[in-house]
Formats: C-alpha cells, sequence, structure tokens
C-alpha cells in the first residue's frame, strides 16, 4: 500500500510513518497542502491521510480541489478538532472516514485497510481469486489453504496485481508502488521478484496466475477451467440382419 501522509506536527508525522512502514506500506509525506495536491498529480496513492490545520491552506481545501479534479483517492482526516460540524463538513466535501487525535495507531491501520478495500470494491479483509486467497489486513497468503510465504515485496506485488485485476501493470508502476521514487533500483529487479513470486506460488498449486503481456508489462488471470474429460467413443453396434427365407 502507498500512503501520501499530510501532517504538520513532524513528530506525529515520524510517529506515523515508521508505524506504516513496519506494516510494509510506501510512505511519502508533506506538511503542505499545495505540495500534497502536486503530489497527487503526479503519483497515485492508496490512501491520504489528511491533517486539517496545515500551515499554507485548511484540509478542507485539499479535500474539496481533490473531488472537483476528479481524484477519487479515499482520504482519511486526522484532526485535533472534537467538534461534530467539522467532521460533517469533512465527509460532506469527499472525504470518506474521520478519526480525532489522539488516536490509537491499532485503530488507525485498521480503519485505513477497511478503507482502501471498499475503494477497491472489497467489503471483506479477504480476497479470493480462484485458488488463491489474501488477507489483506494481516498480509497472509494461502493457495488451497496452504499458505504461501513470501517477501514483503513479492506479497506487494502479489496484492497490487490483485486490486487491479483485469488492469496491465508496467514494471515501473512496480516500482513505483513498491519504492515511492525513493532509491528505485534497476527496472529489471521487478522480473526478479514476478519470477521468484511466480515459483512459490506454482509449488503451491497457482501456476500460471500472473500472466506476461510482452511489452508493457503483467496482469493477474484466472486459471483456465479444466475441460471435461470427454468419454471414449464407442462405435454404434448395428445388429446384423439374418438373410431372408
Amino acid at each position: 500500500m502507498r500512503v501520501l501522509l499530510v501532517e504538520e506536527d513532524l513528530i506525529a508525522a515520524r510517529g506515523i510513518t515508521l508505524m506504516l512502514k513496519a506494516a510494509g506500506a510506501v510512505v511519502d509525506q508533506t506538511d503542505s497542502g499545495e505540495d500534497a495536491l502536486e503530489l497527487l498529480r503526479h503519483y497515485e496513492y492508496d490512501i491520504v491521510l489528511l491533517d486539517l490545520a496545515l500551515p499554507d491552506i485548511e484540509g478542507f481545501e485539499v479535500v474539496r480541489r481533490m473531488r472537483v479534479s476528479r481524484n477519487d483517492t479515499p482520504v482519511l482526516i486526522l484532526s485535533g478538532v472534537t467538534l461534530p460540524q467539522a467532521r460533517v463538513k469533512a465527509l460532506s466535501l469527499g472525504a470518506d472516514d474521520f478519526i480525532t487525535k489522539p488516536y490509537d495507531k491499532a485503530e488507525l491501520l485498521a480503519r485505513m485497510q477497511a478503507i482502501i478495500r471498499r475503494s477497491k470494491g472489497f467489503s471483506q479483509p479477504t480476497v479470493r481469486f480462484g485458488r488463491l486467497e489474501l488477507n489483506l489486513d494481516s498480509r497472509e497468503v494461502s493457495v488451497d489453504g496452504k499458505d504461501v510465504h513470501l517477501t514483503g515485496k513479492e506479497y506487494a506485488i502479489l496484492e497490487l496485481l490483485v486490486l487491479r485485476k483485469g488492469m496491465v501493470l508496467t514494471k515501473e508502476a512496480f516500482l513505483n508502488h513498491l519504492y515511492g521514487g525513493m532509491d528505485e533500483p534497476e527496472v529489471k529487479i521487478i522480473d526478479v521478484f514476478v519470477c521468484k513470486l511466480r515459483k512459490k506460488l506454482a509449488r503451491a498449486g497457482a501456476d500460471g496466475i500472473i500472466g506476461t503481456i510482452w511489452g508493457r508489462g503483467y496482469m493477474i488471470r484466472e486459471a483456465a477451467p479444466q475441460e471435461p474429460v470427454a468419454p471414449a467413443f464407442e462405435p454404434l453396434r448395428i445388429p446384423r440382419l439374418s438373410p431372408a427365407a
């Protein structure tokens, strides 16, 4: 998951960033509403964590401009304002949820995961795709109930493929999702990750689930259903007629 954190309090921002990175997220952080809008114009995020009290423009204005520009990235407001009017205003402008400070970090992460699931069309934390099953909250993967142990990068690639089912994802998109523009390795590293991921899934019984679209990238696909075996053809037996008397 890739997160844009827009938070004026640098100490709070540092704590949230560490928590999210420990949960496997890539985090971009800024304390400016204008900078946040600029980042949203150039990068794709799974969710925005947005403080209302920013030094340049209010968080309300950030949400309003996002929705006017048809940017539907989910927004979770983080605010010390407890007045119900603030919550109502934020939600009416297009925010997806509102949590007041101080908040429990586990609750914050759980709410983020729920918002992201809903934005991708999944109401439950468990996503099934053919024989494959992902738990988006615990980051666990199984095939036919058998656990598949993946590295953080391998899981992130698989999760992105599943959540973008039906879309062809370029290697550059994977790099951006995995590294967020920071210390990115060569693009060929994606081929290495995908190769290892495929081998692990194949050993578990989900061979061929990641397809290569030559010259474009990768996409996930459900294995074609096994064709029923046709019964063996038996020649029609025609009874021999006795010669006429």
